[in-house]
């Protein structure tokens, strides 16, 4: 994770020597790092579009052929050929992210670690930023509470966009929606509120994204229902 962390750590570094607050500086960084993973999430979210079209003629050749594996593996590279879809793609935006995922936390985990060990960094890391006093121990409730709210209403968006898919109608899915955001909250409050202050932006941002994403599925969605119409006209 150091291989990441560490270039992580300078960005932070140059943004908490313009801003002056580490507070501030962990708002922006968290946003910037988003808005770099967009494309990432506007990838996945067309793959989950196709998905959600293909599933059904998935499910039907699951049913014909499910006493035999063989021909229901030649069946759906078929499928999958004709309908030039490929099962992994949504997958790969995901597997890019987790690393990235990983680095942030370590980061601001041990901010100290990435960042420099000067006394500047070291007292930076203990600022304090609205009602927290020092942001290198836990906030027990209004950070934890804010980050576990705005998981659930990521993780019901997150559900709704994949809708018709295999996965957003797996009961654990739906299962996830409700425990997710309960451990956040319980992890939360054994964070650094630097890192729950991350985690709470991150979120919010990602709401933000799916709104927007939510409005390019549609569009893919209409798209395909009026190419349908004019195929039959």
């Amino acid at each position: 994770m150091g291989i990441i962390a560490k270039p992580l750590g300078m960005l932070l570094n140059l943004i908490y020597g313009f801003v002056g607050s580490y507070g501030i500086s962990i708002i922006i960084f968290t946003i910037i790092v988003k808005c770099c993973l967009y494309p990432l999430y506007a990838r996945q979210i067309k793959s989950t579009a196709r998905m959600a079209d293909v599933q059904p003629k998935v499910m039907a050749l699951q049913n014909k052929y499910k006493d035999d594996k063989e021909t229901l593996n030649a069946k759906l590279m078929e499928l999958y050929e004709k309908e030039n879809y490929n099962p992994m793609s949504g997958c790969l935006p995901m597997l890019i992210q987790m690393p990235i995922i990983f680095a942030l936390f370590a980061l601001l985990r041990n901010p100290i670690l990435y960042m420099g060990d000067s006394t500047e960094i070291l007292l930076a890391v203990h600022d304090s930023f609205l009602w927290i006093q020092d942001l290198s121990q836990p906030d027990l409730w209004i950070l934890p509470l804010a980050a576990g709210i705005s998981t659930f209403i990521s993780f019901s968006q997150t559900q709704a966009q994949s809708a018709g898919t295999e996965a957003g109608n797996a009961p654990s899915m739906k299962i996830m929606k409700y425990i997710f955001p309960v451990m956040i909250v319980y992890m939360g409050r054994s964070f650094p509120a630097g890192l729950a202050i991350y985690w709470f932006v991150n979120t919010l941002v990602q709401i933000l994204f799916n709104f927007r994403l939510n409005k390019v599925r549609r569009d893919i969605k209409e798209g395909k229902i009026k190419e349908k119409v004019k195929k039959n006209s």
